[in-house]
């Protein structure tokens, strides 16, 4: 079966940092493009970062450029998102994602997904 899991969120002044991890298990997703998205209440789900499967290609959205960073760690199967520079719009639920194949999408359309942990940014 697999798992994909979060961990790091948290309460974060702005400004301040996060290191959001995402552990999967039950595959190998080395090869696997993989994001992180984010809902914040009543929007709608949206896309952050992704890191393709095929080079590490890497994929922001416009408001986290230079502020956020995606990487992959392929020997213990983690994707990690450093935030830097939080902002209070940064505020969600931060969701990991992986897709099938090495293709990275900027909707939703990934096959597996985490539970999701909660990132709030506020004094």
């Amino acid at each position: 079966q697999v798992q994909l899991v979060e961990s790091g969120g948290g309460l974060v002044p702005p400004g301040g940092s996060l290191r959001l991890s995402c552990a999967a298990s039950g595959r190998t997703f080395s090869r696997n493009a993989m994001g992180w998205f984010r809902q914040a209440p009543e929007k709608e789900r949206e896309f952050v970062a992704a890191i393709n499967g095929l080079n590490g290609g890497t994929y922001y959205t416009d408001s986290v450029k230079g502020r956020f960073t995606i990487s992959r760690d392929n020997g213990k199967n983690t994707v990690y998102l450093q935030m830097n520079s939080l902002k209070p719009e940064d505020t969600a639920v931060y969701y990991c994602a992986a897709r099938a194949d090495w293709t990275v999408r900027t909707t939703t359309e990934y096959q597996y997904w985490g539970q999701g942990t909660q990132v709030t940014v506020s004094s």
